[in-house]
Formats: C-alpha cells, structure tokens, sequence
C-alpha cells in the first residue's frame, strides 16, 4: 500500500462506517495530493500539509450537522432492541427447556444474558449503532462526528454494569444535546442519522 493510500485511509477510519461521505473524501483527498505533487511537491510533503489525519477528518466532519435524538426516539430504540432481543432468545430457552433439563436452561439463559450486555458494545463500536437505532435512523458518534473507540464504547455501556443505569438516563432529559451522565464522560453522543450517514 502507498504512504498515500495509507494517508487517506487513516482520515476515511474516523469517518462513519456507511457514509458516502468516504468516497467523496476519498476522491478528494487524491485530488489535493494528485494537485500539490503535479505543483512539484513530493507526496510526503503533499501529505505534511494536508496535516494530521484525525484532525482532516474531524474538519469535514464539521460540515455535516449534528442533530441531537430526542430521549423518547433513544428509548424506542432501546425499547426495540430489548424485544428483538428478547424475540430471539425466548424460543431457544424454551427449546431448551422443553428438549433439556432446567439445570442447562438456566445456563443457556445466563449465557445469553452475558451476549446482551456485550451486544450494544460491540454494535456501537464496530457500527455506530444498534439494530433499534439503526431502524429509527440514529448513530453513536464522538462530539465531533466521529466513529467511537472501543474505550468510549466500554465507558458507555458502563451503567450496565453498574446497575445504575435510570440514574444515568435521566441526564438525558436535562442535558442539551439529550446525553446521557456516561455519553458526557465519554464524550459521545447520539444524533439523528443524515442522508450520507444512513
């Protein structure tokens, strides 16, 4: 792989996983090293200016608009979420239980439970969203617009664990951007999916 192509590729990381804005960067960022090197420049040098990728990325991250979810939009996504969820696992319980002993229900059960814990997780991680999110058109996103850390992912997800997650969801309701006590400390936030996001 090319020092360019590598350069390009660092900027398209932070950028939304289905965004068609990655290939409008992506032609974009050839087009400003295709200009600087046929200006005489070296591509390392056509690089140093264009500058750190994570902060180009953030600049034209700054041009799409940030529209915070609203608390009830939030919670039928996470409402739809629980029910598939739930939808899915009941039937092999059952299954289970009927064609097993109880003993090895229970633990079907809590190994389920634990895939429930670590689902939202690595959705939001890897995607930016949920099932129930991504049905009402929402992404988890940095306060810059971003693609979240696994860390900030982790930190999110934290309430969870904790079990003090009502707590936690109930800054949802007094905050500006509609984010939860976890979302601030982790510097995230869920906002409502544009055209070249979804």
């Amino acid at each position: 792989m090319s020092v360019e192509q590598a350069y390009i590729d660092r900027v398209i990381a932070q950028l939304p996983r289905e965004a068609t804005l990655r290939a409008q960067v992506a032609l974009e960022l050839q087009s400003h090293i295709a200009e600087r090197v046929e200006h005489g420049h070296s591509v390392e040098e056509a690089l140093r200016q264009l500058g750190d990728p994570i902060v180009l990325a953030e600049s034209y991250l700054a041009a799409v608009p940030l529209i915070p979810a609203s608390f009830w939009r939030r919670a039928a996504a996470k409402l739809l979420d629980v029910v598939v969820y739930v939808g899915v696992c009941a039937p092999v319980v059952l299954v289970v239980v009927y064609r097993y002993q109880f003993v090895i229900a229970v633990f079907v059960g809590a190994f389920l439970a634990a895939i429930s814990a670590v689902y939202p997780l690595l959705a939001e991680y890897r995607y930016g969203k949920t099932l129930g999110k991504h049905w009402l058109g929402l992404r988890v996103v940095r306060e810059s617009g971003a693609r979240i850390s696994f860390g900030q992912s982790v930190v999110r997800q934290l309430p969870l664990a904790l079990e003090i997650f009502w707590i936690d969801v109930l800054f949802a309701l007094f905050t500006e951007k509609s984010q939860r006590a976890f979302e601030i400390l982790s510097k995230t936030r869920v906002v409502v999916a544009t055209e070249d996001q979804s």
